[in-house]
């Protein structure tokens, strides 16, 4: 199937839009953060991706397409375990969907708000500690 339609923006321009109105952390800034404490790392990747490589020590699994939801007091899938004063970090695997998230968050009021521009992936390239959840039997 052929079409002529063209996006008015690409993901890639979301992104890149995205970027100027966030904090884009290194790797060694968000272990700055996490040492000095009081920060909320949120893992937005799919359960499966977690499940499969493995993730942050110290992050929360909050799923990109659950992520407003959840953070929204006012929406009926309100978690309520993250707190919206403290400094919250996303991350995704490669940057991108966690920028994206990030932006949204800013959008919606949250008063800090930060995400790691090489994602998951970039971490544990660089050899960072992965954490993996406990294998269960079934």
């Amino acid at each position: 199937m052929t079409t002529t339609w063209r996006p008015n923006k690409t993901v890639g321009q979301m992104v890149d839009d995205a970027k100027t109105r966030i904090q884009n952390l290194s790797i060694a800034e968000l272990e700055a953060e996490m040492a000095r404490g009081d920060v909320q790392v949120l893992d937005i990747r799919d359960v499966r991706e977690r499940r499969k490589l493995g993730f942050i020590p110290g992050s929360m699994h909050v799923p990109r397409g659950m992520l407003e939801f959840w953070l929204d007091p006012t929406s009926h899938y309100y978690a309520g375990k993250v707190d919206p004063t403290k400094r919250i970090i996303l991350y995704c695997a490669g940057g991108q969907r966690s920028a994206l998230a990030a932006d949204v968050l800013r959008e919606m009021g949250f008063p800090s708000v930060a995400h790691l521009e090489v994602g998951f992936n970039g971490w544990a390239e660089a050899g960072r500690r992965v954490d993996r959840e406990p294998q269960t039997r079934s």
